[in-house]
């Protein structure tokens, strides 16, 4: 999580580590969700569970509860032998198993709570921006009202929310992008420094 703040000339950003924060429940089965992980991992960030891994947790939270169906041995083996939270998303988007496509559910519910506590704590009245590997490989899903539900489900500050502006970055080059424009800023400013405001250089070139 991070954030940009306009200065009046430029987007000033301001990193965090806010992917590391308690996850808070917001219905019983978030909170069971919960309880299941607090017993297999301790800690329960919602890096936990906003992750490739966290879509992993869920399923299997989901899985053990019983309550969703019995898992295929298809979907076992896919899980077992390739990539376990590409073979979730996959199987949820072409609604091959409940178990998937309720796991699919609570991930996008809870990236969508959680993108909207970060919009209420910097106040980002000009828009949050999605990034990072995973929601562009999910956008199907970020586009069927799940996400933007609970982004938007804020209490007495629902309509405030509803008027911000989300974006999914589809260009998989942006962190490039960001890295060489602040390297480029940073060589400029250095530049700036040494040859126009250093008194020293300045006064051995009046000596010289």
């Amino acid at each position: 999580m991070a954030m940009l703040c306009w200065n009046g000339k430029e987007h000033i950003f301001s990193s965090s580590e806010g992917g590391h924060v308690e996850f808070g429940p917001r219905n019983s089965l978030e909170i069971e969700l919960l309880q299941y992980l607090i017993e297999s991992i301790g800690h329960v960030s919602y890096e936990r569970i906003l992750s490739g891994q966290g879509l992993v947790n869920i399923y299997n939270f989901l899985k053990h509860s019983g309550r969703f169906g019995a898992e295929p041995k298809w979907l076992s083996e896919e899980i077992s032998h390739g990539d376990p939270a590409s073979a979730i998303a996959s199987t949820a988007y072409l609604k091959k198993n409940r178990i998937c496509s309720m796991a699919m559910d609570m991930f996008a519910s809870i990236y969508g709570a959680a993108a909207g506590n970060l919009a209420l704590h910097a106040m980002a009245v000009n828009g949050i921006y999605i990034g990072g590997g995973i929601a562009p490989k999910i956008i199907w899903k970020l586009n069927d009202g799940s996400f933007m539900s609970s982004f938007n489900d804020k209490g007495r500050f629902s309509q405030f929310m509803s008027q911000i502006p989300v974006k999914v970055i589809l260009n998989d080059r942006s962190a490039l992008i960001g890295a060489a424009l602040y390297a480029l800023h940073s060589f400029e400013e250095s530049v700036s420094f040494n040859f126009v405001k250093n008194p020293a250089a300045e006064t051995a070139g009046r000596q010289n």
